[in-house]
C-alpha cells in the first residue's frame, strides 16, 4: 500500500513540473489583458498598396555662379603687380594685377604673321593647282572630241587621263601638306589668344565682367601657373549646381528634368531644373557635366558650396510598391512574408525598381495583402503569428 502511494505521488509531482517548464519556456505564448494565452512569433504587418516610385541615383556636386568667370593663361607667367584682394568688388574693365608678357606678346606678332604666310601660300598654291587641274581637263575634253572624229588616238587619251589623275593627286597632296601647317600656325595663334584674353597691351589682366573675386592666384613678383585660374569672378546673378555623371545615368537626362538638390552648409533643399547635359566626358574624369538652375527664391548659397544632387530615372506608376527592409534573400531568390488567417505565408516576389526605401514588385504580390514588416527574419512558412500593431 505505501509504496503505491509513492508512486501515486511521484507521477503527480512530473506533471506539474512539465506543466511549469512548459509555462515558463514557450517563446510563441503570451498572456494578453483578459488572461488569456496569445500563441504566435510576433510581428507588424502593413497593407499592400500602389504607388510611384523612381530610380533614385545620387551624385555630389558644386554650387557656382551662374555667370561664373574664370581667367585663365596658357603657359606659366610671371607676376609683376596685383591690384585687388580676393573678397573685392570688381568692376568690368578693372586692372587685376599685371603680367610680364613681353615675350608672349612677340611670340604672338610672330604666331600672326606666320598664320597670314602660311594661308597666304596656301591660297597662292591653291589658284596654281587648280589651274593646272583645269588645263588637264580641258586637253582631256579636247583629245576625246578628236577622238570621235578620227583626229586622236585612244594612247594619247589615257595619257591625257593619267596627266589629269596626276594633277589632281598632286593638287590633294600638296594642300593637305599645306592646310596642316596653316592649322598648326592658327593653333599657335589661337593659344596665345587665349592667354591675352583678358590682358591689355600693357600686360595688364581686365576683368572681363563685374562681380566679387571669389578667388585670385596671382602674388606679385611670383609666376602664375595654367593649372589654375588668375582670378575667378561671380557676378550679381543667381546661382546654378554643377555636377559630374556618369555614362550611365547621361541617355536618362534630359534639359527640364528636375532634381532634388540638398546643401547641408546651409541645411537646405531645394527642386533644380536641368538646363545642360554635356555630351562629351572629361578627359581625365570621364564623367559628363551636368548643370542645373536654382530657383530665384533659394537664398543663402555661396559659390563653392556642396551640394547633393539626387536624379530620379526609370519612374514606374502605379506600382506594387514595399518597404526594401521587407523583402527577404535567400541564395538568388527573393521573397517576402504575409499573413492569411493568422498564419505566415512565404511568397516568391520579383523585384523592380528601387527608390528611397522602398523597392517596387513586379510579381508575387497583390494589393490588399497583410505584409509582414517586423519580424519576418524569424519567421517560417507555415507559422502561426500576432499582429502587434502595423497599418492596414
Amino acid at each position: 500500500m505505501m509504496a503505491r502511494k509513492q508512486i501515486v505521488s511521484l507521477a503527480l509531482a512530473a506533471a506539474l513540473a512539465v506543466s511549469l517548464t512548459a509555462c515558463g519556456s514557450s517563446s510563441d505564448t503570451s498572456t494578453d489583458t483578459s488572461g488569456q494565452t496569445a500563441a504566435g512569433v510576433a510581428v507588424q504587418v502593413q497593407e499592400v498598396t500602389s504607388d510611384d516610385i523612381a530610380t533614385e541615383n545620387k551624385v555630389s556636386g558644386k554650387i557656382a555662379a551662374d555667370n561664373e568667370t574664370s581667367i585663365f593663361v596658357v603657359s606659366s607667367v610671371k607676376c609683376t603687380a596685383v591690384y585687388v584682394e580676393a573678397g573685392d568688388t570688381v568692376q568690368a574693365g578693372q586692372k587685376i594685377c599685371t603680367l610680364d608678357l613681353d615675350s608672349t606678346l612677340s611670340s604672338y606678332n610672330a604666331a600672326n604673321i606666320s598664320y597670314d604666310s602660311a594661308a597666304q601660300s596656301y591660297q597662292d598654291q591653291k589658284a596654281i593647282l587648280d589651274k593646272q587641274v583645269q588645263l588637264a581637263q580641258t586637253n582631256l575634253d579636247n583629245l576625246k572630241a578628236l577622238f570621235e572624229i578620227g583626229a586622236a588616238s585612244q594612247l594619247e587619251i589615257d595619257q591625257a587621263e593619267l596627266s589629269l589623275q596626276q594633277a589632281e593627286a598632286g593638287r590633294t597632296s600638296t594642300l593637305a601638306q599645306l592646310e596642316a601647317g596653316m592649322q598648326s600656325a592658327k593653333s599657335n595663334v589661337e593659344q596665345l589668344s587665349t592667354l591675352l584674353e583678358d590682358v591689355d597691351s600693357q600686360g595688364n589682366v581686365i576683368a572681363p565682367t563685374a562681380g566679387t573675386l571669389v578667388s585670385l592666384n596671382a602674388v606679385e613678383n611670383a609666376f602664375v601657373s595654367p593649372s589654375m585660374p588668375v582670378a575667378v569672378i561671380d557676378g550679381p546673378e543667381q546661382m546654378k549646381v554643377s555636377v559630374s555623371v556618369s555614362e550611365a545615368l547621361v541617355p536618362k537626362l534630359a534639359i527640364g528634368d528636375e532634381a532634388e538638390v540638398t546643401v547641408s552648409a546651409i541645411d537646405t533643399t531645394f527642386t533644380a531644373q536641368i538646363r545642360a547635359v554635356e555630351q562629351t566626358a572629361n578627359a581625365q574624369t570621364k564623367l559628363y557635366t551636368v548643370t542645373l538652375s536654382v530657383p530665384a527664391d533659394v537664398s543663402g548659397l555661396l559659390s563653392g558650396m556642396f551640394a547633393d544632387v539626387t536624379f530620379r530615372t526609370d519612374a514606374s506608376e502605379n506600382a506594387v510598391v514595399v518597404p526594401t527592409e521587407a523583402i527577404l534573400t535567400s541564395g538568388t531568390e527573393q521573397h517576402v512574408f504575409v499573413v492569411e488567417e493568422g498564419v505566415a505565408k512565404q511568397v516568391a516576389v520579383t523585384t523592380g525598381l528601387t527608390g528611397n526605401g522602398v523597392t517596387e514588385i513586379t510579381s508575387g504580390l497583390q494589393p490588399g495583402q497583410q505584409l509582414v514588416t517586423v519580424g519576418q527574419a524569424y519567421l517560417s512558412d507555415g507559422d502561426p503569428v500576432r499582429v502587434v500593431s502595423g497599418e492596414g
